[in-house]
């Protein structure tokens, strides 16, 4: 059996719609990010995507465990000309309106759709649990991304994958037992 234990990054504090921008994480809260990093399992390799916010909070929560090569295929969901917006100053609102309501193939304009997150993280992770088969993985990640995976674990839609939430340096424990996937934990505080 595989174990992901995937971790929203440390707060930005943006109030706009964050994706490929490369934001730094407030990582000030040190006693919780040292009951998260306790809470993870000690034997486990670390990875995260690429953008700095959680580059660094996996440095902060890797202790003495392996630590993987980034993985841009771990990014946020591309917002193309939304991005650092607010959601109200969107030119578009029926367009960003669809984008959020009906999740699927809609993209945001040079952007990515929610379908197109998927299949990049599903590869990301398919490539983890190849080349590290049965291994405890620690992923730090974003919001959209997370959503993705319980999507998955959970055999639910898109629509319904955004009524979780995933809080900023939150816990998500996912299971692959080879044929399924299993959600022991979504959103776990510390």
């Amino acid at each position: 059996m595989a174990r992901l234990f995937w971790v929203r990054h440390g707060p930005t504090h943006a109030k706009t719609m964050v994706g490929w921008s490369d934001l730094p994480a407030d990582l000030s809260d040190t006693a919780r990010l040292q009951r998260l990093e306790a809470a993870l399992p000690s034997k486990a390799a670390v990875i995260s995507s690429d953008l700095s916010r959680a580059v660094t909070t996996a440095d902060a929560i890797s202790g003495n465990r392996t630590r993987l090569p980034h993985d841009p295929d771990l990014r946020e969901i591309h917002f193309g000309d939304w991005e650092l917006q607010r959601f109200d100053a969107v030119a578009d609102q029926d367009h960003i309106r669809s984008f959020w309501e009906n999740p699927g193939d809609i993209r945001a304009p040079n952007g990515e759709s929610w379908n197109d997150v998927t299949t990049r993280v599903d590869r990301a992770v398919a490539q983890l649990l190849n080349d590290h088969p049965k291994r405890d993985i620690v992923a730090v990640a974003h919001f959209g991304v997370i959503l993705t995976q319980v999507q998955k674990a959970l055999n639910i839609g898109a629509f319904e994958a955004f009524s979780h939430r995933i809080e900023n340096l939150s816990l998500t424990e996912l299971h692959w037992d080879g044929e399924e996937w299993q959600a022991l934990e979504i959103n776990q505080i510390l």
